[in-house]
């Protein structure tokens, strides 16, 4: 079975799953229970949305900027696909990240630096109430990055 391209349907499809099915126990295991039940607790009443952008998606994945959208409600993932240029952008908190930062958290770069060294931008919604669940998003993030996707491969980046 061949991999979903990044930032197709099937990626989404995919990353509303393992976000419905949350950290894996081999992540869980190297923190404290008290972290996780915080992050359960967050997830529980989370009424927020992401719009996830790639700001520089080649052209062989679609147009630029293209965005994942992930709405929360009811203690889980209530919608998860991509929008486009053209598509309106409604989203609690609009991030974005460049199409290397996207494919260095997929081969493995960790997702709490990927936010502390400003690899993931807030560009639209309020920073104070962002960070206020930043350690539920910095999982969340990890849990999409770790999601099997084909990233081309491109010579002038």
């Amino acid at each position: 079975m061949t991999q979903p391209k990044f930032f197709s349907k099937e990626w989404a499809d995919a990353v509303r799953d393992a976000l419905v099915a949350g950290p894996s126990e081999d992540v869980k295991a190297g923190k404290l229970q008290e972290y996780w039940d915080f992050f359960e607790l967050i997830k529980s009443g989370y009424p927020a949305s992401w719009a996830l952008g790639c700001s520089d998606l080649p052209a062989e994945l679609g147009e630029s900027p293209a965005y994942l959208l992930v709405e929360w409600g009811g203690g889980t993932v209530a919608g998860c696909h991509i929008i486009g240029p053209d598509d309106p952008l409604e989203a609690t908190y609009v991030l974005a990240m460049d199409y290397s930062d996207w494919k260095a958290l997929h081969d493995g770069y960790d997702a709490q630096r990927t936010v502390m060294y400003r690899k993931v931008l807030l560009e639209d919604g309020s920073l104070l109430e962002f960070f206020k669940t930043i350690y539920f998003f910095v999982e969340c993030l990890a849990v999409i990055g770790a999601v099997p996707a084909g990233y081309p491969e491109l010579a002038n980046r």
